[in-house]
């Protein structure tokens, strides 16, 4: 039938009130459709061709809300609330505020920090973490303050001083008030042997544990492989380190800072997929070595492309959470939830990552 035809014969049913001879038609076409989409819906998940559940679980994630090399997304409560829902559902029980300062931008209004030239927030991101950490029994790990001076000069020296005041203040304001308040992150990133670390690793890990009874420590590392790039117009480059480097240098700071630093959570995005089983053997080796757990930091954004930073593909991170479980990792967090895989990013990739995460550990 002609759609011109179609229309006026439709009309024409209507005026003459003869819509019941329409309607089983219409509900018919419905049912099918919306049978037809459920059956895809049920079945998708079953379409894998590799074994499911094969990897390590991500239990813990970063909350980035300083922001400053990725899009703010201007959440309120309301929003995170949501955040923390999505991120209970699929298993995480730990986040990890990456730094609770970056320069002058701050996540809490700390006396000593607006004193030294910081700006004001508008909200306490440090109080709304802890409550929503309670809310949903998670641990909420603290980020220390990094004033930019690392990243400027190579010395992570420079930090210890201003985080001499932080962990205090810190301690007093939320950690005696909040159980959630669960942990210490020591946010200076390196990636090999660097001028201040084990120093500073030293002097911060054991003010953490000296003012809260003990409570544990981590760090963060990269390792400094073929996609170690920022700051350049590469994907690649070819004086990446080798794993018998990696061991030699990680051995020296490990040994240095095994007694005040508890985990060691390397990032996993700068080695390519076919070198992850070799590292993180020597990452869980040196660990196993010096006491301390293994975590892998399975960033959930794609280092391979040219534009920063965007959702990974669904089969890079299941690679690379499957090697940690090979390798026998203690625990897999990621950087980083909210932005790259949360039904609720700013990015629509990072649902569909979620989705495709459920459907592989079979969450529903």
């Amino acid at each position: 039938m002609k759609t011109s035809n179609r229309r006026e014969f439709l009309k024409k049913v209507a005026l003459t009130g003869a819509s019941a001879l329409v309607a089983p038609g219409l509900l018919a076409t419905e049912a099918i459709e919306s049978t037809s989409f459920a059956s895809i819906q049920k079945s998708d998940a079953g379409r894998l061709i590799i074994p499911k559940e094969n990897g390590l679980k991500i239990t813990g994630t970063f909350l980035d809300e300083i922001s400053h090399d990725i899009p703010h997304q201007n959440w309120g409560e309301k929003e995170w609330d949501q955040d923390f829902r999505h991120m209970k559902n699929i298993g995480i029980d730990t986040v990890i505020m990456i730094r609770s300062g970056y320069r002058k931008f701050v996540t809490y209004p700390s006396k000593y920090l607006l004193g030294r030239g910081c700006y004001m927030p508008s909200v306490d991101l440090v109080d709304m973490y802890l409550r929503l950490a309670e809310k949903y029994q998670m641990k909420f790990y603290f980020g220390l303050y990094d004033s930019g001076k690392y990243w400027d000069t190579g010395d992570l020296s420079w930090e210890i001083e201003d985080n001499k005041y932080v962990i205090d203040e810190v301690w007093n304001q939320y950690g005696e008030k909040y159980k959630s308040f669960g942990g210490w992150y020591i946010s200076g990133e390196i990636s090999r042997k660097t001028k201040g670390a084990i120093d500073a690793f030293r002097a911060m890990g054991k003010q953490c544990k000296d003012v809260s009874g003990g409570l544990p420590t981590f760090i963060s590392p990269w390792i400094d492989g073929k996609k170690a790039v920022m700051g350049t117009d590469k994907l690649t480059k070819e004086d990446a380190v080798s794993v018998q480097e990696h061991e030699r240098e990680w051995n020296e700071i490990f040994d240095g800072i095994h007694e005040v630093v508890d985990a060691c959570a390397f990032q996993d995005g700068h080695i390519d997929y076919d070198e992850l089983d070799a590292f993180f053997t020597v990452n869980k080796k040196l660990a196993d070595k010096y006491g301390m757990k293994c975590w892998t930091n399975a960033e959930t954004f794609d280092r391979d492309m040219p534009i920063n930073f965007l959702p990974i593909k669904f089969d890079k991170l299941r690679m690379k959470l499957e090697a940690a479980k090979r390798a026998g990792y203690d625990k897999a967090i990621t950087f980083e939830f909210s932005h790259f895989m949360s039904p609720q990013s700013a990015y629509l990739q990072a649902g569909h990552l979620y989705d495709r995460y459920k459907e592989y550990f079979n969450i529903k």
